[in-house]
């Protein structure tokens, strides 16, 4: 019984401690978390004025928009493992001629670049290699270095 009783004070005495312990700690975390708080929503300021300077660049430097319904039929007559690829070098080509992007040529220093965004690309695979898309809707943005940018339009 001794031993029991024992037990039962040491088990008190570590309770004791702890409650101790967590009360110093609660008290240490209220200020840190104050200050956590105030420090994202600076953060959170930061990053929306961020976002709005980027915007009113990429307004700026837009040459030129368009918007165009690309048909990618002809890729369905190749073999089945060879479409998606295909349809990657109709859109290609189909901006190329209607945003008359110039060919490289070795003398020039400034070459006009074709970059296919990401989200395009994924559209495209969407249904893996052998079934693309019937038709893609994208926008065609233009900047002022002349680099045109292939993005998904809005909606799709």
């Amino acid at each position: 019984m001794e031993e029991t009783v024992e037990a039962a004070e040491e088990v008190e005495e570590e309770e004791g401690e702890a409650e101790g312990t967590e009360e110093v700690v609660a008290k240490e975390e209220v200020p840190e978390e104050e200050i956590e708080e105030a420090e994202e929503t600076a953060e959170e300021e930061e990053i929306a004025e961020v976002e709005k300077k980027k915007k009113k660049e990429l307004e700026e430097e837009i040459v030129e928009e368009k918007f165009y319904t690309i048909p990618l039929q002809r890729a369905w007559i190749s073999q089945r493992k060879k479409r998606a690829p295909k349809a990657m070098r109709i859109i290609k080509g189909f901006i190329q001629k209607h945003m008359k992007l110039r060919a490289e040529v070795e003398g020039e220093e400034e070459a006009e670049t074709l970059v296919i965004s990401n989200e395009v690309n994924e559209k495209i695979w969407s249904r893996g290699i052998e079934k693309p898309p019937r038709k893609i809707r994208v926008r065609a943005v233009k900047d002022k270095e002349g680099v045109i940018t292939v993005l998904l339009a809005e909606g799709d």
